[in-house]
């Protein structure tokens, strides 16, 4: 069984010899004590986590309003936490592998990461001949960022037209006729700007889940905005190669994605063919590897529950201490205590 907030309150009883039905008082201060005295009773030599690492993650989380993040580390094939400090980039992720003996470092075949460039430079730097993944879900949320920036202009290029559609054509005074020519021109000139508007979820959604209003609204896209719909299909393009197994096929299909991207005469595309080309090696060690950062992102999901759980932390060495409690596959036997009768 895996630790739990109520296993380690249970060892913390055990150790101190306090009876289960009687509060432990104190403050923040003792809790944190309490988990800190935890960690090192069951796991004294928490380096051994380090040892025999071949697939890792790497990412940062928020902890805190205002930026604030820890760096996590996770083993992917035991699903656990080998590694968390304070704060994000290169300068403290270079201490996870400073920390590393060159037989441990020389282990680590594949590491998987969101593309940050923090990242990137630490594993060219310290393991050179392992594998970067870059995970597909951040390539594809890349691509979407890109169609909404495409969206976003062609959205506002609508609406200032609707603005000036209508001033050039006022109503006057009173309730203009519903046959009125000037008020057909101006409802067709904000009709159009709301529907690019509310097509957002429409284009972000892969095609065959749809809903059949949903296709209506991407089939109206495609037949009056030309760049917002090849803005759309780039995207899909790249999702689609992206679940491709055969790494030959799938370096075939990107380097066509690549040429599209690069002759589509769309700003925001054409950035993300510079960011998709920086990181084509690490996009096909993905596919060859099936690697993600799925169990990363768990690990991430987790770690804000224990957060909201303990209605944040004051010490963040606390936060830890009890981050590597939680997400690991430390194992203690529960306490057996009789309930008392009522």
């Amino acid at each position: 069984m895996r630790m739990t907030a109520l296993s380690v309150t249970s060892h913390v009883l055990l150790m101190t010899n306090i009876p289960a039905d009687q509060p432990l008082g104190g403050g923040w201060e003792t809790v944190g004590r309490c988990v800190n005295r935890a960690l090192h009773d069951l796991e004294p030599e928490r380096s051994r986590r380090l040892d025999g690492l071949v697939n890792i993650g790497i990412d940062e989380t928020s902890y805190k309003k205002g930026h604030k993040y820890i760096t996590v580390i996770v083993n992917h094939d035991t699903n656990t936490v080998v590694w968390a400090s304070e704060g994000h980039g290169k300068s403290v992720l270079e201490k996870f592998y400073k920390q590393l003996t060159p037989e441990q470092l020389s282990s680590i075949k594949v590491v998987t990461g969101d593309g940050a460039k923090w990242i990137t430079e630490c594993v060219n730097e310290y393991t050179p001949d392992c594998a970067h993944c870059v995970d597909s879900f951040h390539v594809v949320e890349w691509a979407m960022t890109a169609l909404d920036e495409v969206r976003k202009d062609i959205w506002h290029d609508a609406y200032s037209e609707y603005k000036q559609i209508k001033k050039d054509n006022p109503y006057g005074k009173g309730r203009p006729k519903k046959d009125d020519p000037e008020l057909a021109i101006v409802k067709a000139a904000k009709a159009k700007a709301d529907e690019i508007k509310g097509s957002a979820y429409a284009l972000g959604k892969a095609p065959e889940h749809l809903s059949e209003k949903q296709q209506l609204r991407v089939n109206l896209i495609a037949s009056q905005n030309p760049r917002l719909y090849r803005a759309y299909l780039l995207k899909e393009q790249l999702r689609l190669l992206l679940k491709l197994t055969n790494v030959d096929e799938a370096e075939d299909e990107l380097k066509r994605w690549l040429w599209k991207a690069s002759h589509s005469r769309i700003p925001a595309f054409k950035e993300l063919y510079q960011k998709i080309r920086r990181h084509k090696t690490h996009i096909l060690s993905t596919i060859r590897y099936g690697m993600s950062n799925a169990r990363i992102e768990a690990t991430n999901n987790k770690i804000k529950l224990i957060i909201r759980k303990a209605y944040g932390f004051r010490n963040i060495q606390n936060m830890l201490d009890m981050v590597y409690l939680v997400c690991s596959d430390i194992r203690i036997p529960l306490p057996n205590r009789k309930l008392n009768a009522a």
